[in-house]
């Protein structure tokens, strides 16, 4: 007789189905695993022993057999050791064959038989939901489970013996409650930042409509501060995209206590990481950087100290909001959708360009290094500001600064001046002005006529690109929402188009 319980390999953040089948027949002794594990699978034999032994149950003395199906599928992860105990256990007849055939099962078994959290709980509960089961998972991992809706059946034992026991009927394990991770209040705020009011309102703009950002300045001019700032007037997760975001938390174990949090994702990694840090890859083909950022901002200090080419591996995920890792063995596919911010300085020294400095190297200084940023990514960034250095003046008698409370408010309106305007027009999946398609905001930002004839001679003297164009179109939309107007307007134009040329001026000047 063969038992058989379900489980799910990850590709990506989807749960593909896996069928576990378990033999026990006369033959050699032993346990044999097949249908393509790797070494974490294979060793979960040792693990599901050990296991079952100090549950009170062990082997009997002929072979076991373990097919995981389908057996050219990969199956990667430790997950899979609840589910080979469960399928023995009804082999054996601990439990009720039946007991299993409605849930799907993942789960780490530890050697005293308990069993620990694993990576993934959310994809798998929403998998195991759409084969039409609940779904046994770790109670470590049972809060994260939850967040898959109320309409499915989710088990989290502490333990092999406890959910033997509840099959039995002398033990009830009740439904784990979704957990809410609690974020500290006190971000850091914009009124701490002195000075810098065009800087403060370029990351405004950035804010309410989702643009790319890049700050160019000396050191110490506050392009960081200002920069972890901005989750401060970012506006909460919606639900879809609170779904988005904690499944590929999950798969990449970074759910604490599987308690979500509706704060935007940012992510600041160093200047050494690596591609496959920034955009995923690896053995087993994780997120990276980019991805653990969808929906929030990835924020890149030294943006020139970074390797060229992890920075051109962003030009596909800024353009098309998905991270693809194609492998010889595999494809997988990670949603992308990240507002990047980066600051760097002008040179290498870090003062071109500032009043009574002159460099060693001369314009050589800052070519090379502004060099090491390809011209197809500095396309895609939106905003381009030159923060200069503060002046002593605002150190010493700084003027009131708007708090973060004040500038979130703005950003929101904004925001759902977009959103309102993307469902009448039946585009409900976009969120933001950044995130539209060229035909789109061609016409939801139809300059006036003053407008267009500004907009059409900045762009025969400036040599914009095509793509230059739309995002400036995208940018004057946002500046437009800010003041609660329906059209584009000719200093809306002006505006973005300023914030456009800033970084042309100073990578021509190099």
């Amino acid at each position: 007789m063969v038992s058989r319980v379900a489980t799910v390999a990850f590709h990506g953040i989807e749960g593909v189905p896996v069928d576990v089948q378990v033999m026990v027949a006369p033959g050699n002794v032993g346990m044999h695993i097949v249908g393509l594990p790797d070494k974490a699978v294979a060793e979960s034999r040792e693990r599901v022993q050990a296991a079952l032994h100090a549950s009170g149950l062990s082997l009997p003395g002929k072979k076991v057999t373990i097919n995981l199906a389908p057996a050219d599928l990969p199956k990667e992860g430790s997950h899979y050791d609840l589910a080979i105990a469960l399928g023995l256990m009804a082999a054996l007849g601990a439990i009720p064959a039946d007991a299993l055939q409605d849930f799907a099962v993942v789960g780490e078994l530890n050697l005293d038989g308990t069993i620990a959290a694993v990576a993934g709980a959310l994809p798998a509960a929403i998998a195991a939901n759409a084969m039409g089961k609940g779904l046994i998972c770790p109670a470590a991992s049972g809060a994260e489970a939850a967040w898959a809706g109320d309409g499915i059946d989710i088990l989290a034992p502490r333990s092999l013996i406890a959910l033997a026991n509840h099959f039995r009927g002398t033990q009830v394990l009740s439904r784990p409650e979704p957990a809410v991770r609690q974020m500290p209040a006190n971000l850091p705020d914009l009124a701490d930042i002195k000075g810098q009011e065009s800087a403060k309102r370029a990351l405004e703009v950035a804010a309410a409509g989702g643009h790319n950002l890049l700050m160019i300045g000396p050191p110490g001019s506050g392009k960081s501060m200002l920069a972890s700032r901005l989750p401060s007037i970012l506006p909460p997760l919606s639900a879809a995209e609170l779904l988005d975001v904690s499944m590929i938390q999950s798969i990449a174990g970074q759910l604490s206590g599987g308690k979500l949090s509706d704060r935007r994702p940012f992510r600041a990694p160093h200047h050494s990481a690596t591609m496959a840090a920034l955009v995923g890859g690896g053995l087993r083909a994780r997120p990276g950087e980019v991805s653990l950022a969808h929906n929030g901002v990835l924020f890149l200090d030294e943006l020139p100290e970074f390797t060229p080419q992890a920075l051109d591996a962003l030009r596909q995920p800024l353009e098309t909001g998905e991270c693809v890792i194609a492998r010889a063995n595999h494809r997988v596919s990670y949603p992308a959708n990240i507002q990047l911010v980066a600051a760097m300085n002008p040179c290498r020294c870090g003062m071109a360009g500032e009043p009574g400095h002159t460099c060693a190297r001369g314009i050589r200084c800052a070519a090379d290094y502004q060099g090491r940023i390809s011209g197809p990514l500095m396309d895609r960034i939106d905003i381009r500001i030159d923060v200069p250095a503060v002046t002593a003046m605002d150190l010493i008698k700084p003027m009131a600064a708007e708090s973060s409370a004040d500038v979130a408010r703005r950003v929101a309106f904004a925001r759902d001046m977009q959103r309102e305007r993307f469902l009448a027009l039946g585009e409900a999946r976009l969120r933001t002005n950044a995130q539209c398609s060229t035909a789109l905001i061609e016409k939801i930002a139809e300059p006036d006529p003053n407008g267009l004839q500004l907009l059409r001679d900045a762009a025969e003297k400036m040599k914009f690109s095509a793509r230059g164009y739309h995002r400036i179109l995208k940018v004057a939309r946002t500046l437009a929402d800010l003041d609660g107007q329906a059209t584009v307007g000719k200093l809306h134009l002006a505006e973005a188009i300023s914030y456009r040329i800033a970084g042309d001026r100073l990578m021509a000047a190099a």
